[in-house]
């Protein structure tokens, strides 16, 4: 019922910035931020997925030790829009990107319930 759509991944150079939008809309009733605990989750080549921010859904962000400083989360509520902000991108930060939601709690920490089909991030030394 949840549909998550991923865009802005893209090549870049080591050091630059990408941001990563996803866009949540549902199929028989109107999709509401506030209803949900929303993430990022990554998967590199040869790794396990890995968690990279998430936001409740009262709008308290979290993120992993690995990007902290590096990544910002933020939503548009009006749009139903989930953002990552990512700086300093270096070629350990090369992995497919998810974006992922779940009703009100995140049982398991970062939302699992419904996934969108990711965005590649790529960076060049």
């Amino acid at each position: 019922q949840v549909q998550l759509v991923e865009s802005g991944g893209g090549s870049v150079q080591a050091g630059g910035s990408l941001r990563l939008s996803c866009k949540a809309s549902a199929s028989t009733f109107i999709f509401k931020m506030d209803n949900y605990c929303m993430g990022w989750i990554r998967q590199a080549p040869g790794k396990e997925r890995e968690g990279v921010a998430m936001i409740t859904s009262i709008g308290t962000p979290k993120y992993a030790d690995s990007v902290k400083g590096r990544v910002t989360i933020s939503r548009d509520e009006s749009s139903n829009s989930l953002y990552l902000q990512m700086t300093s991108l270096e070629p350990e930060d090369i992995a497919m990107y998810y974006c992922a939601a779940e009703w009100n709690h995140c049982s398991a920490g970062y939302p699992s319930r419904y996934w969108g089909q990711g965005t590649r991030v790529t960076v060049s030394p």
